[in-house]
């Protein structure tokens, strides 16, 4: 049996927002869609996410949300995130951080999924070794019997996230970048059968820079100048991938790039 999961990348602002709410429910439904996964970080005015948005995100048809860097940038999510289990932190921050970094869900249709939130360190704050808490991650829910089993790899390097895929092949589903903000054309099945892609892409306004207005960034750039980053809210766009998994082996069977464009 064939089960399918939509990831979709950073949440940028009040435009990515209305992009979820707008079309994944819709989008799920056309494309039998059994599970979704969306990175929420920069959900909360491109820079962290509240309660309250993580909330919207449940009642809008998403199943788990993963995060970065900027976890913690909106202080009223702590409470939820220790206490909700579909909304994970990275798994390599230190044991006293608030909430967990990875979990197992059940699906609407009665699958488990298990997801792992990873941090990079190339470029990256300081943090535990990604690998190390992958692996505890995934002994953790292959005791629960967790099969489906999709990694967020939250991180800078193109590098780092190609050596994670190739490092948890054949022992995850999916494993997928995040963070950068631009969808890269690299998916793909690795040999021992896990499904792969440097970066999903974004969620937000995409004639920006990384979700920003243009002119504020170029200005920084050429002048090196402080300038406040604006949200853009043109050429909405829904970032992210599609993975077919195999029930019984936990195996990717197919990987394929997903982009909704919006209504302006």
């Amino acid at each position: 049996m064939s089960f399918r999961i939509l990831v979709a990348g950073d949440v940028v602002g009040a435009p990515g927002r209305e992009m979820l709410r707008e079309h994944v429910r819709t989008y799920a439904g056309e494309h039998a869609i059994d599970f979704v996964v969306v990175n929420g970080e920069n959900a909360a005015g491109g820079l962290g996410i509240t309660s309250g948005i993580a909330t919207q995100f449940f009642e809008w048809g998403v199943d788990a949300i993963t995060t970065g860097d900027h976890a913690w940038k909106k202080r009223d999510i702590i409470p939820l995130i220790n206490n909700d289990v579909r909304l994970l932190r990275p798994a390599n921050y230190p044991p006293e951080s608030p909430g967990r970094g990875w979990t197992s869900i059940r699906s609407l249709g009665g699958q488990t999924v298990g997801i792992i939130n990873l941090v990079g360190r190339v470029f990256m704050q300081p943090a535990e070794c990604p690998f190390k808490a992958a692996d505890r991650a995934i002994e953790a829910l292959r005791a629960e019997g967790t099969k489906i089993i999709v990694v967020d790899m939250h991180a800078e390097a193109t590098s780092e996230k190609k050596a994670m895929g190739y490092y948890l092949d054949g022992r995850v589903s999916f494993v997928y970048g995040t963070h950068t903000h631009v969808q890269t054309a690299d998916e793909c099945l690795l040999p021992r059968g896990t499904a792969y892609i440097t970066d999903i892409g974004m969620t937000g306004g995409h004639a920006s820079i990384l979700g920003r207005k243009v002119e504020p960034v170029l200005k920084k750039f050429i002048s090196n100048l402080p300038a406040p980053f604006e949200i853009s809210p043109d050429d909405p766009r829904l970032s992210g991938a599609v993975v077919t998994v195999n029930t019984a082996t936990g195996r990717a069977e197919a990987i394929e790039r997903a982009v909704i464009a919006g209504s302006h």
